[in-house]
């Protein structure tokens, strides 16, 4: 229910230990009476001077009441009288109602104004639940048994009555504005955008949200009961809220000044400033001491240490919130393999939570598996924005792409970043985005001197390619494809430079656009340096890249060129990249030219069979395809150059019986190959038995078809960038 879900939201925000405010079992009746008389003392003066926006006359009542609870307790106390059973269990009673009032109070003073009020009535019910809890107490409570002088008797007498006859109050001027609140949502339903007058009267002046700040604040908070209260029947339903966020962001450009470009510039530079500080404090002595998290516990998207492993219908694991935000992003393809989702359901990976579970341990790291959820009832979210989210973020986009034609440049800057969080959520939005024409003037932005804003509009620009559709507005736009290489050749921001990467990685995904990226002057050489000196996250998008543009066969002599070959035999030593480096180099090695300029590589064969010796699964697949293609294109040098690699022949054996499918496939072709050579039967012999075994078990297709030769490492979709 609602009303569970709000007061379960408020026991995890607020720290005051719920065990200990229940259990007074261990404690005499003078202890029991101090603590309380000391507890409610607190929670009046705490509460008595505070403003509460909403909720005043339920929140005043409220402390009144437990006002009188204070005189009783302290003249109870300084009596020192022994309590009557009765009494006893009466007062431990308040220790619950003391904690409950306290919650609640707490939260209507802390919680974001449109939120209590789209909660006004059910949150007007718990006051309504707190005061009949007092009434039952009262009744109970043995008043004549205790003595009292006529003062408090009065008092009490007072309270029980005025208990007695409380109903339901719903404050009349607050639901009036929750009416109007969802009048305006109703407007965009309806396709109409509300009135600018009575929208600034009712932010600013009835809510009183001042400044674009405030307002921001707003929005976030919304947000975060959003994803809080995911799976909970909460009133108004998720998908009304999205659309009071959508409302509240249209507000938020259409209403407030937007900050100046002086404190956008400095919070965007305190932060990276921040972010180099922290790295300093670690040397590379220390930094050498951590345990390296294994690559088959990180989750493909985020490449974070998996905390809820789970298995889609493609048979690949994701850590759970990842797979979700992907999904609710838009996309239908699974980001490892490309492959559409055949089903919703996610399965539970619980051996590999378990593995996860246990090396944590091992390696003194905190961690906590989730609260089991029953796998028959996992499906991912895949309904689809109301058309008020739509209507309103479609009149926000309008306001944000004005603001970047017309406005200041701080202005911009922060369009920008608007618009990278809004094309962050939902196809939709990005289609919205590009329709109102925002791509060309965030092309202006990706050359500003501002690092703020040449991050966030390449991050934009990152986003909106996520859109199948607006990968061809993006590169028919002209200049935008070499501003977006100027970015990363030239960048002020490590972010920025990974999101250029990015972004060539999600245009790079239409084959016809591989050339004309691998043509951008400066661009392979850029994408080559990411990929030796970048960050974890920037290596795998660059390899990515490379690796997509080495699908086309035309790009062959500028990988070479422009020296990505090298850099990829220098990723071979990577855990991280070096999967997609394997295929890449397989990619190239299938052309004379690219075969011969990885060989020329003195370090290549070695790595690859390294690779072939303790890589993954699917390393070892592109460590053996790349050693096929640079026999069936380099020539006998080549052959014999690799036939007299040490333990080769070991490995292939190993394969043959113990490798996927494709690997099996793989290093059978590979035998084939050195068997017809002059001198490859002196090579391979005792390896008749695992060929034959090989060959029996695996479809041996010597096409050059690009899904049977080459292992594919990722999806040529990218997630969303923050």
């Amino acid at each position: 229910m609602a009303s569970a879900a709000i007061f379960s939201s408020l026991r995890r925000r607020r720290s005051p230990s719920l065990e200990v405010l229940l259990a007074p079992a261990d404690l005499s009746d003078v202890a029991l009476v101090q603590s309380l008389a000391s507890i409610s003392v607190e929670l009046v003066s705490c509460f008595s001077g505070k403003s509460f926006f909403l909720q005043r006359k339920n929140s005043r009542s409220l402390i009144r009441r437990i006002g009188v609870f204070v005189v009783l307790l302290e003249f109870l106390r300084d009596s020192g009288r022994n309590l009557p059973p009765t009494a006893v269990l009466c007062f431990k009673e308040l220790y619950l109602v003391l904690y409950r009032s306290m919650i609640l109070l707490d939260y209507c003073t802390q919680s974001g104004k449109l939120w209590l009020l789209l909660q006004n009535r059910s949150i007007s019910g718990h006051f309504q639940d707190l005061n009949q809890e007092i009434y039952t107490l009262l009744d109970v409570l043995p008043v004549k048994d205790l003595k009292l002088n006529e003062d408090i008797k009065e008092q009490i007498e007072l309270l029980q009555r005025q208990a007695r006859r409380d109903c339901l109050f719903v404050d009349k001027h607050d639901e009036a504005m929750r009416v109007q609140l969802f009048s305006f949502l109703l407007e965009f339903d309806k396709g109409r955008v509300p009135s600018r007058t009575q929208l600034k009267i009712f932010f600013m002046e009835k809510l009183k949200i001042r400044d674009a700040k405030s307002c921001r604040a707003e929005i976030e908070y919304l947000e975060e009961q959003v994803a809080k209260h995911e799976g909970d029947d909460l009133e108004p339903p998720v998908s009304m809220l999205n659309g009071f966020i959508a409302l509240t962001r249209y507000c938020r450009f259409l209403l407030y000044r937007v900050e100046s470009e002086q404190d956008e510039f400095e919070d965007g530079i305190s932060k990276k400033l921040r972010k180099k500080n922290k790295k300093d404090l670690i040397t590379p002595e220390i930094a050498g001491t951590f345990a390296a998290i294994p690559k088959d516990f990180c989750c493909p998207i985020s490449l974070d240490l998996m905390k809820d492993p789970v298995i889609t219908s493609t048979g690949q694991t994701f850590d759970r919130c990842s797979i979700l935000r992907w999904v609710q992003e838009g996309h239908v393809t699974c980001p490892k393999t490309g492959q559409m989702l055949a089903h919703t359901k996610l399965v539970p990976n619980r051996v590999l939570r378990n593995l996860i579970n246990q090396w944590c341990t091992a390696h003194g790291i905190a961690y906590e598996p989730p609260e089991a959820i029953d796998s028959s009832t996992e499906f991912l979210p895949a309904a689809s924005p109301s058309k008020a989210v739509i209507e309103a973020n479609k009149a926000t986009s309008a306001l944000l792409v004005q603001d970047l034609r017309d406005g200041s440049q701080s202005a911009k800057s922060v369009a920008a970043r608007e618009i990278r969080f809004l094309a962050k959520i939902g196809k939709e939005n990005r289609a919205l985005i590009a329709e109102a024409g925002a791509i060309p003037y965030l092309i202006e932005l990706l050359s500003s001197n501002n690092p703020v804003s040449q991050e966030n509009s390449v991050t934009a620009m990152l986003n909106l390619s996520i859109y199948d559709k607006n990968k061809s507005r993006i590169m028919e736009e002209g200049g935008c494809l070499k501003s977006i290489v100027e970015v990363l050749r030239f960048w002020h921001t490590a972010e920025a430079r990974e999101n250029a990467a990015a972004t060539l990685f999600s245009l790079s995904a239409v084959h016809d656009y591989k050339k004309r990226i691998a043509g951008e002057e400066g661009a392979v050489e850029a994408i080559s340096g990411l990929l030796r000196n970048g960050t974890s996250r920037g290596k795998k998008d660059a390899v990515m890249v490379l690796f997509n543009l080495s699908t086309h066969a035309e790009n062959c002599a500028v990988m070479v060129e422009s020296g990505a070959v090298a850099t990829l035999v220098c990723a071979l030593g990577d855990e991280g990249v070096a999967e997609e480096a394997a295929g890449a180099l397989a990619l190239i090695a299938r052309q004379p030219l690219g075969a011969s300029a990885v060989l020329g590589e003195e370090s290549v064969v070695g790595d690859l069979i390294g690779m072939m010796r303790s890589g993954t699964p699917r390393g070892k697949e592109n460590a053996v395809s790349a050693l096929l293609e640079l026999c069936r294109s380099g020539g006998t040098a080549a052959m014999e150059r690799i036939l007299r690699a040490p333990a080769l022949v070991g490995l292939l054996q190993t394969l043959l019986f113990t490798g996927t499918k494709r690997a099996r496939r793989k290093a059978a072709s590979l035998a084939r190959v050195f068997r017809r050579s002059e001198n490859g039967s002196l090579h391979l012999r005792g390896l008749g038995q695992g060929y034959v075994f090989a060959a029996a078990n695996s479809s041996v297709n010597m096409s050059s078809g690009f899904a049977g030769d080459v292992s594919m490492p990722v999806s040529i979709s990218v997630p969303a960038s923050s």
